[in-house]
């Protein structure tokens, strides 16, 4: 039997905080997800609100325990290269604080959601989630960092054009190993790696790279 942990969770009501926190609570896990006060009713049924702001380590450190698992989901919804800025300010200070805040709560494992790099786009964003890995490293933290490029799901499909070109590219040598570290996967590949992460935690930096992530499966 899978053990339960106590998860304390940030990003509890975007895009994928959405769909991870039913599946983890049926699956007999505690949940205590960081919310701005006045967004609680956005939280999915299960989870317990935990009031602050996740660029502000004050605001919530004291409040991690006893959790043995974090879960940093924080993130600038739909990324795109105007939002170099918000990436530092927000992806990357959020990232920060949370590593902090588990620290601080003596937490066992931290499970990030990164992005897979080296890619000729999105510069800002590969070196914001890049100084974040290096944060979590820096502090000392077993995690798991896992490594999509985009994640296609409700409201997120437009790159499933490009999946023939992926495939094809696959074949080629020169462009084999970037077809395979930047094809997209599901929302479903993220949420099944991301309850795998947090029942069997890491020692030491676990890396899940997209490959890894398009077979893990619920």
């Amino acid at each position: 039997m899978t053990p339960t942990h106590d998860i304390f969770l940030t990003g509890g009501t975007g895009y994928i905080g959405r769909q991870l926190i039913p599946r983890l609570v049926t699956r007999g896990h505690r949940i205590r997800a960081l919310v701005r006060a006045g967004s609680e009713s956005k939280l999915p049924f299960g989870a317990e609100p935990i009031i602050g702001d996740a660029l502000d380590v004050a605001s919530f450190a004291e409040r991690v325990a006893p959790a043995d698992t974090f879960v940093q989901l924080v993130g600038v919804a739909h990324p795109s290269p105007a939002k170099a800025a918000l990436f530092r300010t927000v992806d990357l200070a959020s990232a920060v604080a949370s590593a902090d805040a588990a620290v601080h709560a003596g937490v066992a494992h931290f499970v990030y959601v990164s992005v897979a790099r080296p890619a000729p786009v999105m510069k800002a964003y590969q070196q914001a989630r890049a100084e974040a890995e290096e944060a979590l490293r820096s502090r000392g933290l077993n995690a798991t960092i896992l490594r999509p490029w985009y994640v296609l799901g409700p409201g997120h499909r437009w790159p499933i054009v490009l999946l023939p070109f992926y495939a094809m590219a696959a074949w080629i040598p020169s462009m084999r190993e970037s077809a395979r570290r930047l094809r997209p996967v599901t929302l479903e590949n993220v949420l099944a790696a991301l309850v795998q992460a947090v029942e069997s935690p890491a020692r030491g930096i676990r890396v899940v790279e997209t490959p890894e992530l398009r077979a893990a499966r619920s």
